[in-house]
C-alpha cells in the first residue's frame, strides 16, 4: 500500500487568495470541477497521491496487443449533423488519452498533454463497472450463490436499514429504492456526503453511512444512480471472499489478463476498503485489455472467468414498467446511430470523460481519457455519437 502523499501543496495555488490550498480543500475543487486545466491534468494522471492506495498487482506474463495501426486519423466522424475529425473529437472533448482496438488489435492510439503508454490514469466511475464484474467472478467462484441472494445474508450489519430487504440484483442495478443524490458539484449531495468520509479516513464510515439512508421507494421500483451503492458492492465482496477488492482483482482477473503494469485503487482508511465506486488507476492500454476480457464473454486464454451469460445479463438494458433504463450492473448499454441495442454493446463511464466503449458484435474496444472542465455533460462531441460513428467507420475499411 502507498503512503497518502497527496499533492496538493505542490500544484495549486490560488491565484484569488495568493494562498496554498489544503490537501482536502483540492481534493473538493478536484470532484468540484475548479482546478485549472494544466493541474487537473497532473492531478488526473496522479490520483494514486491522492489518498492511500492498495496495489493492485500484474501477472507475470504480459499480453501484447498487435499494433495494426490505421492511419485514418483524419476520418469523418457525424454528431449533431456536423462533421467532426478525430483530432477535432480529442480538442473539442480535452481528450488526453484514446486507444481503438478492432479484432483485439491496436489500429488508433493517441495520447495528448505529455500523458504517455506508461501514464496511469484514473477510472473514475468506470471503477462500478470493474466491481461489479467481481460479482460475477465471486458467483462462478462459489463464493455468492445467486444475484436473487437477499443482501443482508453476507452483510447482517444492514438489516433494519433500507437495504434489509434488496437482493444483491436490486443493488447492481441501483434499484434498492434508497434516497441519492449523485450531484458531485452540490456540496450537501449525498455523493459529496460520502467524499467528506472518504477525505475524513475513518475506516467503515462509508457503510454506516449507507446504512442510515432513509428508503424513498420500494426496492426494484425506481433506478437512481449512486456511486454509495456500489461501495455496498465492496463491502459485500469483502464479506463474501474475505479478501480486499484489489487483492481479489488481482488474483482473478488483472494477473491472468496480461496486464503490462500495476495498478492502484484508493481505500476509505488506511488498510480499510477500496472504494468501489471509483478511484482506480492503470494504463491506457490495461483498460483496453479489460475490455477485450469483456468483449470476450469473461473467457481468458480458453478458461471461462465469469458464469455464462453473465456478460450480456451485466450489460443489457432492463425494464421498470414501461421505462427502459440503459443500464445493466453498472454498466450502460448503448445504442448504435439508429437508436438500436442489438450490436450489444455497452460501456464503463466515469466523470471528467473517462470510457470504456465495448462493441462485441463488432470487435470493437475504445477506451477514452479526457480532462473535462465539469464532472458531468461538457463534452462538445457526445461520446456515444462518436462510438457509434467510429465503428461503423472501422468495420467499413
Amino acid at each position: 500500500m502507498q503512503k497518502n502523499t497527496r499533492p496538493a501543496d505542490n500544484l495549486f495555488l490560488s491565484q484569488s487568495r495568493g494562498q496554498k490550498i489544503d490537501n482536502d480543500e483540492f481534493v473538493r475543487l478536484a470532484y468540484a470541477g475548479e482546478l485549472p486545466a494544466e493541474i487537473q491534468v497532473k492531478t488526473f494522471g496522479s490520483t494514486e497521491h491522492l489518498f492511500p492506495t492498495r496495489c493492485i498487482a500484474k501477472g507475470p506474463k504480459i499480453a501484447p496487443l498487435v499494433e495494426h495501426k490505421d492511419h485514418s486519423e483524419n476520418a469523418q466522424f457525424s454528431s449533431h449533423n456536423r462533421d467532426y475529425t478525430i483530432d477535432e473529437y480529442i480538442a473539442c472533448n480535452r481528450v488526453t488519452g484514446l486507444l481503438i482496438l478492432k479484432d483485439s488489435q491496436i489500429i488508433l492510439e493517441r495520447y495528448q498533454h505529455g500523458i504517455n503508454e506508461k501514464s496511469r490514469w484514473m477510472s473514475m466511475s468506470m471503477a462500478k463497472s470493474i466491481s461489479t464484474t467481481l460479482v460475477g467472478v465471486a458467483i462462478k467462484q462459489g463464493y455468492i450463490k445467486s444475484v436473487n441472494d437477499p443482501l443482508t445474508d453476507y452483510l447482517p450489519e444492514l438489516v433494519n436499514s433500507t437495504y434489509d430487504k434488496v437482493t444483491i440484483e436490486q443493488l447492481l442495478q441501483m434499484t434498492s429504492g434508497a434516497r441519492w443524490n449523485e450531484d458531485h458539484t452540490n456540496p450537501l449531495s449525498e455523493r459529496r456526503e460520502v467524499l467528506e468520509l472518504q477525505i475524513a479516513q475513518q475506516p467503515g464510515a462509508i457503510l454506516r453511512y449507507m446504512a442510515t439512508l432513509p428508503q424513498v421507494a420500494k426496492p426494484g421500483c425506481v433506478w437512481n444512480y449512486s456511486t454509495g451503492e456500489t461501495h455496498v458492492v465492496g463491502a459485500l465482496l469483502k464479506a463474501a471472499t474475505g479478501k480486499y477488492l484489489a487483492d481479489y482483482l488481482s488474483e482473478t482477473l488483472w494477473s491472468k489478463l496480461g496486464m503490462e503494469s500495476d495498478s492502484h485503487w484508493w481505500l476509505e482508511s488506511p488498510d480499510g476498503l477500496e472504494i468501489a465506486g471509483s478511484g482506480i488507476t492503470a494504463t491506457l492500454r490495461d483498460y483496453g485489455r479489460f475490455g477485450l476480457f469483456m468483449m470476450n464473454d469473461g473467457i481468458v486464454n480458453g478458461e471461462r472467468l465469469l458464469p455464462e451469460g453473465w456478460v450480456k445479463q451485466a450489460t443489457t438494458p432492463f425494464k421498470i414498467g414501461d421505462t427502459v433504463i440503459p443500464y445493466g450492473y453498472m454498466w450502460w448499454a448503448i445504442a448504435d446511430q439508429q437508436g438500436s441495442f442489438n450490436d450489444g454493446a455497452f460501456s464503463a463511464r466515469g466523470i471528467f470523460g473517462q470510457r470504456i466503449y465495448i462493441n462485441p458484435k463488432k470487435n470493437i474496444v475504445i477506451v477514452v481519457w479526457s480532462a473535462r472542465p465539469k464532472p458531468m455533460n461538457t463534452e462538445q462531441i457526445i461520446d456515444n455519437e462518436f462510438f457509434s460513428a467510429a465503428t461503423d467507420f472501422y468495420c467499413q475499411r
